[in-house]
């Protein structure tokens, strides 16, 4: 009974760990290329492939030492790559943006 209980969790850490990757290789492979430029981080090619890979070995090689690394890259992605993109590119959580009717100099209040 034990041993089953500690297979489900088991289970359930690997497949929370395909999610990641999963979702981490979706926003690599969306994100422009550009952006990753701009971002002064690797290329879009280089994450889209390491990610990949990992989605890959977590699917088919049951080996936990390629599935820990893999985890490694999908927390760097989220991490550090993940937000200087959305910096770059003025997504949600990037820099703010000011309203319609600010100027030059702060808000325009419409000469009162």
């Amino acid at each position: 009974m034990l041993t089953q209980g500690f297979g489900n969790l088991l289970w359930l850490i690997f497949t929370a760990m395909l999610v990641l990757a999963v979702v981490a290789l979706v926003m690599a492979a969306m994100a422009r290329e550009d952006a990753y430029r701009a971002a002064n981080k690797q290329t879009k090619m280089f994450w889209v492939i390491i990610l990949g890979v990992t989605v890959a070995v977590n699917l088919v090689v049951p080996f936990l030492f390629l599935q820990i690394a893999g985890l490694i890259a999908t927390i760097v992605f989220f991490v550090d790559v993940r937000p200087a993109l959305r910096e770059v590119t003025g997504g949600s959580g990037g820099p703010r943006r000011g309203s319609s009717s600010d100027g030059p100099y702060g808000p325009y209040n419409g000469g009162r």
